[in-house]
């Protein structure tokens, strides 16, 4: 079993930054596919960028090169390195685990981030 937390979500102006982060419990960590997904008010929850056990990256176009995952396996803490924030990328952000192959097993309860322009 995975237990996953985030913190670092807050309010911010355009064009500011914050740095998500996601602490997870369990021996497996490093071993796990972690993700960033967020959901805006009455939309889907979407992924914002993902980060493989050998540390390849895919992000969203909507975030690409604004956005910067990575992990800390010593710590088992994913990050999420936000810059050049848009009011559009207001959301909840999730964090999210899964074994290779597995899908999304295991899900955080959300950090609210807020931009405004």
């Amino acid at each position: 079993q995975v237990e996953l937390a985030e913190s670092g979500g807050g309010l911010v102006q355009a064009g500011g930054s914050l740095r998500l982060s996601c602490a997870a419990s369990g021996p497996t960590f490093s071993a796990f596919t972690m993700g960033w997904f967020r959901q805006a008010p009455g939309k889907e929850r979407v992924v914002v960028a993902r980060l493989a056990w050998d540390a390849s990256a895919n992000y969203a176009d909507s975030v690409e090169g604004r956005f910067t995952i990575s992990r800390d396996n010593a710590k088992n803490t994913v990050y999420l390195q936000m810059n050049s924030l848009k009011p559009e990328d207001t959301a909840v952000y999730y964090c999210a685990a899964g074994a290779p192959g597995r899908g999304w097993n295991y899900w955080g309860q959300g950090t609210q981030v807020t931009v405004s322009s």
